[in-house]
């Protein structure tokens, strides 16, 4: 029989025992010589190690972790094509400027708010207009906005990751956005891997939606749901502009935005519920002055 003995500087005192296929196995104190009896070749493994491992439980008997509940986006092809948004998960919204990241947004945090559930927008460039938020269908009085706006996007950044910490530890609320889509990536990215997995491990078993909005994605394999969203075009009036001027009319080569067509990507999604639908879907978003 061959055999060797492994151990560690980080494992003293337990050694591990390699039996290679052929070998035969007995039992045998140490220091003694190998087992000569005549057995039926088998290969096997022994491993040799003290009592404070015994409580540990194999992997085969760990129980099967349920699926995450799925709540609405406020967006129906949204819905269609992820799910909805997972509760105890967080999930990530990267995308540019003018690809639809804060009507999704206010999307999410409307449905959340029609839902009687109490939400939170820490918005790191102070950029949330309340009169758009309530015309979005947002029920303000349940909505808790912290305002990072400070001079510099590094401090705007550090009030962000200061507050998330204190409301994921406080908990009640049914969804936590963080807008951090006017940040530069550069200021952005700096956030480290740990943080994001301490957010994922303090939102995670509870009926929390962790949201995050950003330019780029960078949070890494920490997030459960991955959209990147694109802008495909603009809808543009020039009658309208002319009929909303109070004042003068204005030059005939003005318009009005009234609308965007936004291409949404399902890149990532860690959760067992798989899309119906294929990875892509487009939706449209309406201003409130196009009816």
């Amino acid at each position: 029989m061959s055999s060797a003995v492994v151990s560690t500087s980080a494992a003293q005192g337990r050694p591990f025992v390699f039996i290679e296929e052929g070998s035969e196995v007995c039992s045998r104190p140490s220091g003694a010589e190998p087992c000569t009896e005549g057995r039926p070749p088998q290969r096997a493994f022994s491993v040799f190690t003290d009592a404070r491992l015994a409580g540990v439980t194999p992997a085969s008997r760990l129980a099967v972790r349920p699926a995450a509940e799925m709540v609405s986006s406020g967006i129906a092809a949204m819905d269609a094509l992820t799910g909805g948004l997972p509760r105890g998960c967080l999930t990530e919204i990267c995308g540019p400027a003018s690809s639809g990241r804060t009507t999704l947004l206010l999307a999410a945090l409307a449905a959340a708010t029609r839902r009687g559930e109490c939400c939170v927008l820490v918005d790191a460039s102070d950029a949330l207009d309340p009169q758009s938020a309530a015309d979005a269908g947002i029920e303000l009085d349940r909505l808790l906005r912290v305002r990072c706006g400070e001079n510099s996007p590094e401090k705007s950044l550090e009030q962000l990751l200061r507050a998330t910490d204190l409301l994921l530890e406080s908990g009640g609320f049914g969804l936590i956005a963080l807008d951090l889509g006017d940040l530069p990536p550069q200021v952005a990215r700096r956030i480290p891997l740990t943080t994001w997995f301490r957010f994922r491990r303090a939102v995670e078993h509870t009926p929390t939606v962790l949201l995050a909005v950003e330019r780029q994605s960078i949070a890494g394999s920490c997030s459960s749901l991955l959209i990147k969203l694109g802008l495909i075009k603009l809808w543009e009036s020039e009658n309208q502009a002319s009929e909303m001027s109070s004042q003068a009319p204005l030059p005939t080569h003005a318009q009005l935005l009234t609308g965007l067509e936004i291409r949404a990507e399902l890149v990532r999604s860690r959760l067992e519920r798989k899309p119906v639908r294929s990875a892509e879907i487009t939706f449209a978003s309406k201003t409130a002055w196009a009816g």
